[in-house]
């Protein structure tokens, strides 16, 4: 019996993805263990943005108009740890939540790179995250050829951001900035997990 060269051809192809798929395997034997334990350190780092914190803060809309409220912020692990939870809201004098948001961030342990992703305000999207000596920035479009950058610092339970408009060619303008103060620690999001049984 004698095989086709287009047969051949095929096999030989067959051999070489095969061959392809064991080398990638082999060059990222990671388990989920050990990729999670990675995660797991690299997040310790935000470990000191858990709690609960409540302070005042400040935003200018499109129009300019400043618009102020009571911030609140509740922070905490998940998934073991590998993920930080973010969930504000911002209330009006009349105590209602004006705004309401929630950011998940996490670490890629491939590319070595931080990401948020957030929702608000019926918006949502993934946006560059970084962490720095006493907070972090993260940033997000705002329109062709300009950005908000938010640049937080936090010392102890004291915990001050700021956001900026950057438009090419223009020096950056300050859009928000809140003042919040730790008034609690706690276990959310991990307490109250539904039990096994």
């Amino acid at each position: 019996m004698t095989l086709s060269l287009h047969a051949t051809g095929k096999l030989g192809l067959a051999a070489l993805l095969a061959w392809q798929a064991a080398s990638s395997w082999a060059q990222t034997p990671e388990t989920p263990a050990a990729l999670m334990s990675q995660q797991r350190e690299a997040m310790t780092q935000l470990s000191y943005m858990d709690g609960a914190w409540r302070g005042s803060a400040w935003t200018l809309d499109r129009s300019g108009n400043r618009q102020e409220v009571t911030q609140t912020e509740r922070i905490g692990s998940l998934l073991n740890g590998t993920v930080r939870v973010i969930e504000g809201r911002g209330y009006t004098a009349d105590g209602t939540a004006g705004f309401q948001a929630l950011g998940v961030v996490s670490y890629d342990v491939a590319t070595k790179k931080w990401s948020m992703r957030s929702w608000a305000q019926g918006r949502s999207g993934d946006f560059p995250f970084v962490p720095t000596t006493d907070g972090f920035t993260w940033t997000t479009p705002a329109g062709p050829n300009a950005t908000v950058r938010y640049t937080a610092v936090i010392k102890g339970d004291v915990w001050r951001e700021v956001g900026e408009y950057l438009a090419n060619g223009r020096e950056p303008r300050q859009i928000f900035e809140m003042n919040l103060r730790r008034i609690a620690t706690t276990k959310w999001p991990e307490e109250g997990a539904i039990p096994m049984q």
